[in-house]
Protein backbone atom coordinates (compact mmCIF):
# COMPACT_ATOMS: atom_id res chain seq x y z
CA UNK A 1 0.00 0.00 0.00
CA UNK A 2 1.09 3.83 -0.62
CA UNK A 3 1.69 5.58 2.06
CA UNK A 4 1.25 8.82 0.06
CA UNK A 5 -1.55 7.98 -1.91
CA UNK A 6 -4.15 10.90 -1.35
CA UNK A 7 -7.47 10.02 0.54
CA UNK A 8 -10.31 9.43 -1.22
CA UNK A 9 -14.03 9.78 -0.90
CA UNK A 10 -17.19 9.13 -3.70
CA UNK A 11 -20.16 10.70 -3.92
CA UNK A 12 -22.12 7.57 -4.75
CA UNK A 13 -23.40 6.89 -1.50
CA UNK A 14 -24.09 10.17 -0.79
CA UNK A 15 -27.94 10.56 -1.83
CA UNK A 16 -28.91 7.55 1.02
CA UNK A 17 -31.55 8.88 3.19
CA UNK A 18 -30.16 9.29 6.90
CA UNK A 19 -32.28 10.49 10.05
CA UNK A 20 -31.92 13.82 11.48
CA UNK A 21 -29.26 12.42 13.93
CA UNK A 22 -27.37 11.03 10.68
CA UNK A 23 -27.71 7.69 10.67
CA UNK A 24 -28.33 5.71 7.19
CA UNK A 25 -32.21 5.17 6.92
CA UNK A 26 -33.18 1.57 5.17
CA UNK A 27 -36.63 0.70 4.44
CA UNK A 28 -37.50 3.90 6.30
CA UNK A 29 -35.54 2.74 9.25
CA UNK A 30 -32.73 3.67 11.04
CA UNK A 31 -29.86 0.88 10.27
CA UNK A 32 -28.33 0.20 13.97
CA UNK A 33 -32.23 -1.00 14.76
CA UNK A 34 -32.11 -3.00 11.05
CA UNK A 35 -29.20 -4.16 12.07
CA UNK A 36 -30.37 -5.56 15.44
CA UNK A 37 -33.20 -6.86 13.90
CA UNK A 38 -30.88 -8.88 11.59
CA UNK A 39 -29.22 -10.24 14.55
CA UNK A 40 -25.78 -9.99 13.29
CA UNK A 41 -23.03 -8.26 11.19
CA UNK A 42 -21.69 -8.50 9.00
CA UNK A 43 -25.02 -8.16 6.91
CA UNK A 44 -26.34 -7.02 3.33
CA UNK A 45 -28.93 -5.17 3.61
CA UNK A 46 -30.85 -3.99 0.39
CA UNK A 47 -33.79 -1.77 0.24
CA UNK A 48 -36.70 -2.90 -1.48
CA UNK A 49 -38.15 1.03 -2.28
CA UNK A 50 -34.89 1.96 -4.20
CA UNK A 51 -35.28 -1.73 -6.03
CA UNK A 52 -38.90 -0.54 -6.74
CA UNK A 53 -37.98 3.21 -7.85
CA UNK A 54 -34.74 2.03 -9.90
CA UNK A 55 -37.13 -0.29 -12.06
CA UNK A 56 -40.08 2.24 -12.51
CA UNK A 57 -37.10 5.08 -13.76
CA UNK A 58 -35.91 3.23 -16.02
CA UNK A 59 -39.49 2.04 -17.57
CA UNK A 60 -40.58 5.20 -17.58
CA UNK A 61 -38.01 5.87 -20.78
CA UNK A 62 -38.38 2.77 -22.15
CA UNK A 63 -41.09 2.25 -25.25
CA UNK A 64 -43.73 -0.35 -23.46
CA UNK A 65 -43.03 -2.60 -26.38
CA UNK A 66 -39.41 -3.27 -25.04
CA UNK A 67 -38.85 -6.10 -21.98
CA UNK A 68 -36.84 -5.77 -19.00
CA UNK A 69 -35.21 -9.18 -17.52
CA UNK A 70 -33.04 -9.61 -14.32
CA UNK A 71 -29.94 -11.19 -14.94
CA UNK A 72 -30.52 -13.37 -11.36
CA UNK A 73 -26.82 -13.89 -11.34
CA UNK A 74 -26.42 -10.36 -10.05
CA UNK A 75 -27.91 -11.43 -6.67
CA UNK A 76 -30.04 -14.17 -6.09
CA UNK A 77 -31.63 -14.18 -2.39
CA UNK A 78 -35.05 -15.57 -3.32
CA UNK A 79 -36.61 -12.70 -1.79
CA UNK A 80 -34.89 -10.14 -3.65
CA UNK A 81 -35.99 -12.33 -6.82
CA UNK A 82 -39.50 -12.44 -6.03
CA UNK A 83 -39.45 -8.69 -5.92
CA UNK A 84 -37.84 -8.48 -8.80
CA UNK A 85 -40.18 -11.16 -11.06
CA UNK A 86 -43.23 -8.24 -10.11
CA UNK A 87 -41.30 -5.50 -11.17
CA UNK A 88 -39.93 -7.19 -14.43
CA UNK A 89 -40.64 -9.09 -17.44
CA UNK A 90 -38.97 -12.05 -17.41
CA UNK A 91 -35.92 -13.40 -15.89
CA UNK A 92 -32.12 -15.21 -16.84
CA UNK A 93 -30.30 -17.24 -14.92
CA UNK A 94 -27.46 -19.16 -15.30
CA UNK A 95 -27.82 -22.65 -13.19
CA UNK A 96 -30.09 -25.39 -12.15
CA UNK A 97 -30.39 -23.52 -8.68
CA UNK A 98 -31.17 -20.03 -10.15
CA UNK A 99 -33.59 -21.76 -12.59
CA UNK A 100 -35.19 -22.98 -9.10
CA UNK A 101 -34.83 -19.66 -7.41
CA UNK A 102 -37.02 -18.15 -10.25
CA UNK A 103 -39.84 -20.83 -10.82
CA UNK A 104 -40.14 -20.81 -6.94
CA UNK A 105 -41.05 -16.87 -7.35
CA UNK A 106 -44.14 -17.39 -9.92
CA UNK A 107 -42.66 -16.88 -13.28
CA UNK A 108 -43.59 -18.62 -16.17
CA UNK A 109 -41.32 -20.76 -17.66
CA UNK A 110 -41.61 -18.99 -20.54
CA UNK A 111 -40.54 -15.75 -19.49
CA UNK A 112 -37.29 -18.03 -18.25
CA UNK A 113 -34.14 -17.68 -20.09
CA UNK A 114 -31.47 -20.29 -19.28
CA UNK A 115 -27.85 -19.16 -20.08
CA UNK A 116 -24.17 -20.36 -20.01
CA UNK A 117 -21.30 -22.02 -21.04
CA UNK A 118 -21.23 -25.44 -19.47
CA UNK A 119 -24.80 -26.81 -19.17
CA UNK A 120 -24.74 -30.52 -17.90
CA UNK A 121 -26.99 -33.07 -19.34
CA UNK A 122 -28.60 -32.88 -15.76
CA UNK A 123 -29.47 -28.83 -15.84
CA UNK A 124 -31.12 -29.47 -19.80
CA UNK A 125 -33.10 -32.51 -18.74
CA UNK A 126 -34.54 -30.39 -15.78
CA UNK A 127 -34.89 -27.18 -17.72
CA UNK A 128 -36.38 -28.67 -20.61
CA UNK A 129 -38.98 -30.46 -18.20
CA UNK A 130 -39.49 -26.97 -16.97
CA UNK A 131 -40.30 -25.77 -20.23
CA UNK A 132 -37.85 -22.28 -20.03
CA UNK A 133 -36.08 -20.93 -22.52
CA UNK A 134 -32.54 -22.31 -23.21
CA UNK A 135 -29.80 -20.59 -24.72
CA UNK A 136 -27.62 -22.90 -26.91
CA UNK A 137 -24.30 -22.58 -26.36
CA UNK A 138 -23.30 -25.07 -28.03
CA UNK A 139 -23.71 -27.49 -30.57
CA UNK A 140 -23.19 -30.09 -28.05
CA UNK A 141 -26.57 -28.44 -26.36
CA UNK A 142 -28.47 -29.20 -29.47
CA UNK A 143 -27.87 -32.43 -29.71
CA UNK A 144 -28.88 -33.41 -26.20
CA UNK A 145 -31.65 -31.29 -26.58
CA UNK A 146 -32.40 -32.93 -29.36
CA UNK A 147 -32.61 -36.60 -27.99
CA UNK A 148 -34.51 -35.27 -24.85
CA UNK A 149 -37.38 -33.45 -27.24
CA UNK A 150 -37.59 -36.79 -29.10
CA UNK A 151 -37.75 -39.22 -26.26
CA UNK A 152 -40.33 -36.61 -24.21
CA UNK A 153 -42.49 -36.34 -27.40
CA UNK A 154 -42.26 -32.46 -27.26
CA UNK A 155 -39.50 -29.94 -28.08
CA UNK A 156 -37.57 -27.72 -26.00
CA UNK A 157 -37.73 -23.95 -26.15
CA UNK A 158 -34.41 -22.62 -27.33
CA UNK A 159 -32.90 -19.43 -28.28
CA UNK A 160 -29.69 -19.24 -30.29
CA UNK A 161 -26.88 -17.51 -28.51
CA UNK A 162 -24.45 -15.87 -30.23
CA UNK A 163 -20.60 -14.90 -29.80
CA UNK A 164 -21.04 -11.28 -31.51
CA UNK A 165 -18.13 -10.43 -34.21
CA UNK A 166 -17.04 -7.25 -32.24
CA UNK A 167 -16.92 -6.63 -28.17
CA UNK A 168 -18.51 -3.74 -26.35
CA UNK A 169 -15.73 -1.04 -25.36
CA UNK A 170 -15.07 0.40 -22.16
CA UNK A 171 -16.78 -3.31 -20.95
CA UNK A 172 -15.54 -4.07 -17.19
CA UNK A 173 -16.26 -7.34 -18.79
CA UNK A 174 -16.55 -8.33 -22.18
CA UNK A 175 -18.53 -11.29 -23.19
CA UNK A 176 -18.32 -11.34 -26.76
CA UNK A 177 -15.63 -10.58 -29.93
CA UNK A 178 -12.99 -13.03 -30.25
CA UNK A 179 -12.58 -16.38 -28.74
CA UNK A 180 -15.28 -16.99 -26.43
CA UNK A 181 -16.30 -19.54 -23.75
CA UNK A 182 -19.82 -17.65 -24.39
CA UNK A 183 -22.51 -18.49 -27.26
CA UNK A 184 -21.77 -20.05 -30.64
CA UNK A 185 -19.31 -17.97 -32.69
CA UNK A 186 -21.15 -15.35 -35.18
CA UNK A 187 -19.72 -17.46 -38.30
CA UNK A 188 -21.37 -20.53 -37.65
CA UNK A 189 -24.93 -19.59 -37.15
CA UNK A 190 -26.25 -20.67 -40.55
CA UNK A 191 -24.98 -24.16 -39.40
CA UNK A 192 -26.53 -23.90 -35.65
CA UNK A 193 -29.53 -22.53 -37.07
CA UNK A 194 -29.79 -26.01 -39.40
CA UNK A 195 -28.50 -27.96 -36.60
CA UNK A 196 -31.91 -26.68 -34.46
CA UNK A 197 -34.28 -27.57 -37.38
CA UNK A 198 -32.41 -30.88 -37.65
CA UNK A 199 -32.89 -31.69 -34.24
CA UNK A 200 -36.67 -30.79 -34.02
CA UNK A 201 -36.13 -27.73 -31.59
CA UNK A 202 -38.66 -24.67 -31.29
CA UNK A 203 -36.79 -21.69 -31.98
CA UNK A 204 -37.80 -18.83 -29.97
CA UNK A 205 -35.23 -15.91 -31.09
CA UNK A 206 -31.46 -14.69 -30.55
CA UNK A 207 -29.76 -14.25 -27.38
CA UNK A 208 -26.53 -11.66 -27.34
CA UNK A 209 -24.25 -10.38 -24.68
CA UNK A 210 -21.51 -7.90 -25.72
CA UNK A 211 -20.22 -6.61 -22.30
CA UNK A 212 -20.89 -5.13 -18.60
CA UNK A 213 -20.64 -2.58 -16.08
CA UNK A 214 -20.73 -0.14 -18.79
CA UNK A 215 -20.58 3.90 -18.07
CA UNK A 216 -20.22 4.60 -21.80
CA UNK A 217 -23.70 5.91 -23.61
CA UNK A 218 -22.02 5.67 -26.84
CA UNK A 219 -20.39 2.40 -26.63
CA UNK A 220 -23.60 1.20 -25.38
CA UNK A 221 -25.80 2.16 -28.29
CA UNK A 222 -23.30 1.40 -30.67
CA UNK A 223 -23.05 -2.23 -29.66
CA UNK A 224 -26.78 -2.22 -29.42
CA UNK A 225 -27.16 -1.17 -33.06
CA UNK A 226 -24.61 -3.28 -34.38
CA UNK A 227 -26.09 -6.46 -32.79
CA UNK A 228 -29.42 -5.59 -33.80
CA UNK A 229 -28.15 -5.58 -37.25
CA UNK A 230 -26.43 -8.85 -36.91
CA UNK A 231 -29.62 -10.15 -35.26
CA UNK A 232 -31.56 -9.21 -38.75
CA UNK A 233 -29.46 -11.20 -41.05
CA UNK A 234 -29.36 -14.19 -38.93
CA UNK A 235 -33.19 -14.18 -38.12
CA UNK A 236 -33.53 -13.98 -42.20
CA UNK A 237 -31.89 -17.82 -42.12
CA UNK A 238 -33.36 -18.86 -38.61
CA UNK A 239 -35.65 -22.38 -38.83
CA UNK A 240 -38.61 -20.20 -37.65
CA UNK A 241 -39.68 -16.28 -36.84
CA UNK A 242 -37.31 -14.75 -34.40
CA UNK A 243 -39.87 -13.99 -31.57
CA UNK A 244 -37.28 -13.05 -28.79
CA UNK A 245 -34.21 -11.04 -29.25
CA UNK A 246 -32.72 -10.31 -25.90
CA UNK A 247 -29.95 -7.34 -26.97
CA UNK A 248 -27.94 -8.12 -23.37
CA UNK A 249 -27.46 -5.32 -20.53
CA UNK A 250 -24.10 -3.42 -20.01
CA UNK A 251 -25.52 -1.14 -18.07
CA UNK A 252 -22.79 0.05 -15.56
CA UNK A 253 -22.82 2.09 -12.23
CA UNK A 254 -20.57 4.53 -10.63
CA UNK A 255 -18.31 2.72 -7.56
CA UNK A 256 -14.89 5.16 -7.61
CA UNK A 257 -15.05 9.09 -7.43
CA UNK A 258 -14.54 9.44 -10.53
CA UNK A 259 -17.24 7.18 -12.56
CA UNK A 260 -19.74 9.14 -14.37
CA UNK A 261 -23.12 8.17 -13.75
CA UNK A 262 -24.47 6.27 -16.89
CA UNK A 263 -26.50 8.54 -19.38
CA UNK A 264 -29.58 5.75 -19.37
CA UNK A 265 -31.84 8.53 -20.74
CA UNK A 266 -29.58 8.03 -24.32
CA UNK A 267 -29.50 4.32 -24.18
CA UNK A 268 -33.03 4.35 -23.63
CA UNK A 269 -33.91 6.94 -27.07
CA UNK A 270 -32.08 4.48 -29.44
CA UNK A 271 -33.26 1.53 -27.53
CA UNK A 272 -36.92 2.97 -28.30
CA UNK A 273 -35.91 3.20 -31.62
CA UNK A 274 -34.89 -0.10 -32.44
CA UNK A 275 -38.15 -1.10 -31.31
CA UNK A 276 -40.12 0.84 -33.72
CA UNK A 277 -37.94 -0.42 -36.40
CA UNK A 278 -38.50 -4.10 -34.92
CA UNK A 279 -42.06 -3.75 -35.29
CA UNK A 280 -41.46 -3.16 -39.03
CA UNK A 281 -38.36 -5.87 -39.69
CA UNK A 282 -39.39 -8.81 -36.73
CA UNK A 283 -43.11 -8.38 -36.54
CA UNK A 284 -44.42 -10.19 -33.34
CA UNK A 285 -41.19 -10.44 -32.13
CA UNK A 286 -40.17 -9.36 -28.33
CA UNK A 287 -37.26 -7.02 -27.91
CA UNK A 288 -35.52 -7.42 -23.92
CA UNK A 289 -32.78 -6.30 -22.31
CA UNK A 290 -31.25 -8.05 -19.25
CA UNK A 291 -30.22 -6.44 -16.30
CA UNK A 292 -29.01 -7.33 -13.38
CA UNK A 293 -26.20 -4.93 -11.69
CA UNK A 294 -27.91 -1.98 -12.93
CA UNK A 295 -31.45 -2.57 -11.44
CA UNK A 296 -29.94 -3.95 -7.67
CA UNK A 297 -25.94 -2.31 -7.22
CA UNK A 298 -27.50 1.08 -5.71
CA UNK A 299 -30.48 -0.34 -3.30
CA UNK A 300 -27.78 -2.53 -1.12
CA UNK A 301 -25.42 -1.95 1.45
CA UNK A 302 -22.96 -3.61 3.04
CA UNK A 303 -22.64 -3.32 7.01
CA UNK A 304 -19.54 -4.36 9.26
CA UNK A 305 -18.67 -3.19 12.19
CA UNK A 306 -15.58 -2.43 14.46
CA UNK A 307 -13.67 -4.79 16.77
CA UNK A 308 -10.63 -2.50 16.66
CA UNK A 309 -9.51 0.40 15.87
CA UNK A 310 -5.24 0.32 15.51
CA UNK A 311 -2.23 3.27 14.38
CA UNK A 312 0.43 1.33 12.35
CA UNK A 313 3.32 3.95 11.90
CA UNK A 314 0.49 6.95 11.75
CA UNK A 315 -1.59 5.10 9.87
CA UNK A 316 -5.36 4.36 11.22
CA UNK A 317 -6.84 0.96 11.01
CA UNK A 318 -10.27 0.46 11.46
CA UNK A 319 -10.24 -3.45 11.32
CA UNK A 320 -14.11 -4.90 10.80
CA UNK A 321 -16.06 -8.39 11.21
CA UNK A 322 -16.48 -8.70 7.75
CA UNK A 323 -14.34 -9.10 4.21
CA UNK A 324 -13.29 -10.37 1.09
CA UNK A 325 -15.00 -13.41 2.25
CA UNK A 326 -17.72 -11.60 2.13
CA UNK A 327 -17.53 -9.07 -0.04
CA UNK A 328 -14.66 -9.96 -2.65
CA UNK A 329 -16.02 -7.15 -5.31
CA UNK A 330 -15.32 -4.46 -2.74
CA UNK A 331 -11.55 -5.66 -1.68
CA UNK A 332 -10.92 -5.22 -6.01
CA UNK A 333 -10.31 -8.81 -6.06
CA UNK A 334 -13.42 -9.78 -8.55
CA UNK A 335 -12.04 -8.22 -12.29
CA UNK A 336 -10.15 -4.74 -11.22
CA UNK A 337 -7.31 -4.07 -13.35
CA UNK A 338 -6.72 -1.33 -10.75
CA UNK A 339 -7.77 -1.50 -7.10
CA UNK A 340 -10.33 1.61 -6.75
CA UNK A 341 -12.50 2.13 -3.10
CA UNK A 342 -16.12 1.65 -3.16
CA UNK A 343 -17.79 3.87 -1.58
CA UNK A 344 -17.58 4.14 2.41
CA UNK A 345 -19.24 5.54 5.23
CA UNK A 346 -19.27 5.67 9.30
CA UNK A 347 -22.74 5.35 10.44
CA UNK A 348 -24.02 8.45 12.15
CA UNK A 349 -20.48 10.24 11.13
CA UNK A 350 -21.36 13.85 11.33
CA UNK A 351 -18.57 14.75 8.69
CA UNK A 352 -15.75 13.09 7.13
CA UNK A 353 -12.60 14.01 9.20
CA UNK A 354 -10.03 11.38 8.92
CA UNK A 355 -8.37 9.37 6.56
CA UNK A 356 -8.74 5.35 7.57
CA UNK A 357 -7.63 1.92 6.01
CA UNK A 358 -10.76 -0.05 6.70
CA UNK A 359 -9.85 -3.91 6.70
CA UNK A 360 -11.53 -7.19 7.56
CA UNK A 361 -10.44 -9.94 9.76
CA UNK A 362 -8.58 -12.24 7.61
CA UNK A 363 -5.03 -13.04 7.73
CA UNK A 364 -3.92 -11.89 4.47
CA UNK A 365 -3.22 -8.23 3.03
CA UNK A 366 -6.02 -8.90 0.31
CA UNK A 367 -8.34 -8.03 3.25
CA UNK A 368 -8.76 -4.27 2.33
CA UNK A 369 -12.42 -2.64 1.74
CA UNK A 370 -11.25 0.88 1.67
CA UNK A 371 -7.92 2.38 1.31
CA UNK A 372 -7.09 5.81 2.76
CA UNK A 373 -10.47 6.34 2.81
CA UNK A 374 -12.11 10.20 4.24
CA UNK A 375 -14.70 8.81 7.00
CA UNK A 376 -16.15 10.30 9.78
CA UNK A 377 -14.06 9.32 12.89
CA UNK A 378 -15.08 5.68 14.33
CA UNK A 379 -14.16 3.43 17.14
CA UNK A 380 -14.93 -0.22 18.21
CA UNK A 381 -18.19 -1.22 17.99
CA UNK A 382 -19.58 1.83 15.11
CA UNK A 383 -21.05 0.46 12.04
CA UNK A 384 -19.45 0.72 8.73
CA UNK A 385 -21.28 0.66 5.35
CA UNK A 386 -19.91 -0.13 2.17
CA UNK A 387 -22.36 1.31 -0.39
CA UNK A 388 -23.19 0.34 -4.09
CA UNK A 389 -23.20 -3.43 -2.51
CA UNK A 390 -26.51 -4.92 -4.02
CA UNK A 391 -24.96 -6.97 -7.12
CA UNK A 392 -21.87 -9.12 -6.86
CA UNK A 393 -21.94 -9.51 -3.54
CA UNK A 394 -22.39 -12.43 -0.85
CA UNK A 395 -22.59 -15.22 -3.41
CA UNK A 396 -19.70 -13.86 -5.35
CA UNK A 397 -17.39 -14.01 -2.34
CA UNK A 398 -15.47 -17.22 -0.81
CA UNK A 399 -17.20 -17.24 2.56
CA UNK A 400 -15.87 -20.77 3.59
CA UNK A 401 -12.64 -18.75 3.25
CA UNK A 402 -10.39 -18.89 6.78
CA UNK A 403 -14.05 -20.37 8.61
CA UNK A 404 -15.28 -17.38 9.68
CA UNK A 405 -18.95 -16.84 9.38
CA UNK A 406 -20.82 -16.26 6.67
CA UNK A 407 -22.53 -12.91 6.10
CA UNK A 408 -26.56 -12.64 6.66
CA UNK A 409 -28.88 -10.72 4.32
CA UNK A 410 -32.22 -8.97 4.33
CA UNK A 411 -34.18 -7.14 1.92
CA UNK A 412 -35.68 -4.28 4.22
Amino acid sequence: MSETRPATTNPAGQDWPRAPDGELLVGGRKLSRVVASVGTTPCYLYDRARIAAGVAALRAKLDPAIHVHYAVKANPMPALVGQLAMLTDGLDVASLGEMRVALDAGVAPANIGFAGPGKTDHELQCAHAAGVVINLESFREIEVLGRLSAARGFAAQVALRVNLPFALQASGMRMSGGPRQFGIDSEMVDEAMQAIALNGLAFEGLHVFAGSQNLRAAAIIEAQCRSYECALAWARRAPAPVRRLNLGGGFGIPYAARDSRLDAAAVCENLNRLAARAGVDLPGAELAIELGRYLVGEAGLFVARVIDRKVSRGRVFLVVDGGLHHHLAATGNLGQVIRRNYPVAVNGAAACCETVDIVGPLCTPLDLLAEQALVGRAGIGDLVVVFQSGAYGRTASPSRFLGHPEAMEALV
